[in-house]
């Protein structure tokens, strides 16, 4: 599927997230290469809260609002629901961020993948929960500053290094898995429509960036999403049937990408040297 081939209908819209929100728009592509016999299920997070403000609901699809821990147990309680009614040619869908996902539903999305049960979980990963005020995920890049690490004279910003969701759900062997970036929105939408028709626990982990929690302009979501993905910190990944594969970097700059974002400014040009040194 290409662009010209995505659907002019709309199954996410009249929403309330912040200008530039990268989460919303990987919820509003993702429904457009699925379709309206997708079921969206989404737990407590920025999506939930800026698509189901009564009486506004921003779906023309089926969704619902899942328990913050079990966003994969509902998207099996819905799977089993459909094929007990006789349901056909439907996809079971999350949109989950980071902290719902990596923190507080991994235990769910775990049982998930042992049973193999037949579900689409996509975690829009922004990188902290930013719908209750920019506090600290495993998925917060390390030494960015949130409301929970927040940099002085002790700490410096974020100490722990981000969880690599693709490598935990890949070692319980998982039919598919893979890394998108919003800014490459062709490349995810080849992997949406790939994992919706494989059998099985798919996943698919989404960079969302936010403009409220990473400081930057709200124009400049796509191309900040792009420039994670062309420097390496965000590399493009999928593991399917067991083979691995990765995307090679762009040859983009990691400490430009840094700098561009207001939740890195208080780092020196020493300790970002020492992060892009590394591994983020």
């Amino acid at each position: 599927m290409n662009t010209r081939e995505l659907s002019k209908n709309e199954y996410f819209f009249g929403h309330k997230a912040c200008a530039g929100c990268g989460g919303s728009l990987a919820v509003r592509i993702a429904l457009k290469v699925l379709g309206d016999r997708a079921v969206a299920v989404l737990p407590a997070g920025c999506m939930s809260a800026v698509g189901f403000n009564f009486p506004q609901l921003a779906f023309a699809n089926n969704a619902i609002i899942s328990t913050f821990a079990g966003t994969a147990s509902m998207m099996t309680g819905i799977l089993a629901g459909l094929n007990a009614r006789g349901e056909k040619d439907f996809t079971v869908v999350s949109f989950a961020g980071d902290g719902g996902t990596a923190d507080i539903g991994i235990q769910a999305l775990s049982g998930a993948i042992d049973r193999n049960d037949d579900i689409l979980y996509i975690c829009y990963d922004n990188e902290a929960y930013m719908n209750t005020g920019i506090q600290k995920s495993s998925l917060t890049p390390y030494g960015a500053r949130t409301t929970t690490t927040p940099p002085g004279t002790v700490s410096r910003g974020n100490e722990f290094r981000k969880k690599d969701m693709l490598e935990i759900v890949r070692a319980q062997g998982i039919p598919y898995a893979a890394t998108a970036s919003i800014g490459y929105l062709q490349d995810y939408m080849n992997k949406v429509e790939k994992a919706s028709k494989i059998h099985g626990t798919k996943y698919i982990h989404v960079l969302a960036p936010c403009p409220t929690g990473w400081g930057y302009a709200t124009d400049d979501t796509v191309d900040i999403a792009k420039a994670a993905v062309d420097c390496g910190v965000w590399p493009l990944r999928e593991f399917e049937n067991g083979v691995y594969s990765e995307t090679p970097a762009r040859g983009g700059d990691k400490a430009e990408y840094l700098r561009r974002q207001t939740r890195f400014s208080h780092l020196t040009d020493e300790e970002v040297g020492a992060i892009t040194g590394g591994s983020l």
